[in-house]
């Protein structure tokens, strides 16, 4: 009984064995893993490509790219390959595009932006920035031979296979640390060129123009003016900080500002202005109410002229005098009346006029001043207002970095930087005019389209939008390069994800 018992524990314990054994030779696989161009095989038990990742220790970023011969899940004897991104700029036809790239030849990179835009004739590649990894083994052009354009002069360098820190010391041409290489394409020609750094100062001098000031002097008539003080310039002495590239300024700073000459202000005397006339007294004293003193004088003239011609009249009933002194009386009465009224009229109307003009004269003067001060204060203002634009361009461009960003793109510039991006995965022709329909159906290619309903947001219409990663509401490049990563995961290439978006009307 008891050997029984133990041949059963043997065959529980060798069955298994066997299982175990069985197991382990099924799921232990020879990988090739290829990082960065360099081959290693390599023995696992890892299921997914992921945990080989993660066992090697090789770390993947967003721009990184990793394929597998078979696909999410690891097999005996599958390929993978990972590419770890650098950051350069290219400009494509004079519009700069910071750019996440693998391309491990400059003509490759430049044929990422030729392969889906046909109109790109003239692509540059700044590749200052990742100079040591090209001395690492990033050639120029795979194609042959590279024109070298270095301090004022031109060479061909024949094989063009070669990394640019060869061909650039085969020239002897050694470059700075601040200096700029870049890669064109122009036509059939490939262009080596290295742009020289330096920086120097400038001095210059600002003009500074003075202020006019306006005085009253109780000693000038009313409206008179006369200038007391003489205006004069002021003078700035401002040293500017200039990088030039080629010899040419590209940018600058200003480091330090003096004044070697204070400016003077113009001072213009005014006579004082007549103190503003009342409502009463220009009743009493203005032309309005001169017409009613005038009539009360008269009727004043006449009754008493009426008393006299009857006393006279009176006087010559008595003496039998036949002559009308009464119409006589009265005629030289109006007479004397008209001529009253009119003196007074005249005078009233004349210091009435001589007050407006006079008033008008200072007034005019005061406008004038002040207008004169207030285009020195403006010219001031826009001065300042010129140079702290120009500062905070400057400084706008100083702060330029290829730091990957695509801040706030037009549709064509989003397109330019995916055909790129899309065309490093393969997806070129048939892929590419699908992702631009998808993307056209989904956004238009507008960094900010937004469903009202759903949420869905940015060029791919993500959703929720923040699974895109940082800066996703503005960094078109961030919604690209997570669009892309999502259809290469879910449906593997763009022409796939248009058959499921024809059938479903979504992605």
């Amino acid at each position: 009984m008891m050997l029984r018992r133990v041949r059963v524990v043997v065959c529980v314990i060798a069955v298994t064995a066997m299982a175990v054994a069985t197991f382990a030779l099924t799921t232990r696989k020879a990988v090739a893993l290829n990082v960065n161009g360099k081959t290693t095989t390599v023995t696992t038990y890892a299921m997914t490509v992921d945990r080989l990742l993660q066992e090697q220790h090789i770390a993947v970023r967003s721009h990184d790219i990793v394929k597998s011969t078979s696909g999410g899940t690891l097999t005996d004897h599958a390929v993978v390959t990972v590419r770890n991104a650098y950051q350069t700029t290219v400009n494509v036809d004079g519009e700069e595009i910071p750019f996440w790239t693998v391309a491990d030849s400059a003509d490759q990179l430049i044929g990422f932006f030729k392969a889906n835009e046909s109109k790109a004739s003239s692509i540059t590649v700044n590749i200052d920035n990742v100079y040591k990894q090209l001395t690492g083994g990033m050639v120029i052009n795979k194609k042959g031979p590279v024109t070298v354009i270095a301090d004022g002069k031109s060479s061909q360098a024949p094989n063009g296979k070669l990394p640019a820190a060869s061909i650039l010391d085969a020239k002897g041409i050694t470059v700075g640390k601040e200096d700029k290489v870049s890669v064109t394409e122009q036509g059939s020609q490939t262009i080596l060129r290295v742009q020289r750094v330096t920086h120097g100062q400038e001095t210059r001098t600002k003009v500074v123009p003075f202020e006019t000031q306006t005085i009253e002097d109780s000693s000038l008539q009313p409206g008179e003016t006369a200038i007391r003080q003489q205006g004069e310039n002021g003078e700035l002495q401002q040293v500017y900080n200039v990088t030039y590239v080629d010899g040419v300024a590209a940018s600058e700073t200003l480091d330090s500002e003096t004044t070697t000459k204070a400016s003077v202000n113009q001072i213009v005397a005014v006579g004082p202005a007549k103190p503003a006339q009342s409502d009463s007294d220009s009743k009493s004293d203005g032309t309005s109410n001169s017409d009613s003193d005038s009539k009360s004088d008269n009727d004043q003239n006449t009754s008493k002229n009426s008393k006299s011609d009857t006393s006279n009249g009176a006087s010559d009933a008595k003496s039998d005098t036949k002559t009308d002194t009464k119409a006589d009386s009265k005629t030289d009465t109006k007479t004397d009346s008209g001529t009253s009224d009119t003196g007074t009229k005249s005078d009233s109307d004349k210091k009435q006029q001589q007050n407006s003009q006079s008033q008008n004269q200072n007034n005019q003067n005061n406008q004038n001043n002040n207008q004169s001060s207030n285009q020195n204060n403006q010219q001031n203002n826009n001065q300042s207002n010129q140079n702290q634009n120009s500062q905070n361009n400057q400084n706008s461009q100083n702060n330029t970095s290829t730091s990957g960003r695509l801040w706030h793109p037009s549709p064509a510039q989003a397109q330019a930087y995916a055909a790129a991006a899309a065309a490093q995965r393969g997806w070129t022709g048939a892929d590419w005019d699908a992702l631009v329909w998808i993307w056209n159906h989904e956004s238009s290619w507008m960094w900010n389209a937004e469903n009202p309903s759903s949420g869905a947001y940015g060029i791919p219409q993500a959703l929720p939008p923040d699974k895109m990663g940082a800066g996703y509401r503005d960094d078109a490049a961030v919604q690209i390069d997570w669009g892309l990563t999502y259809i290469a995961g879910r449906y593997g290439s763009p022409s796939q994800a248009k058959q499921y978006w024809l059938q479903h009307n979504w992605y």
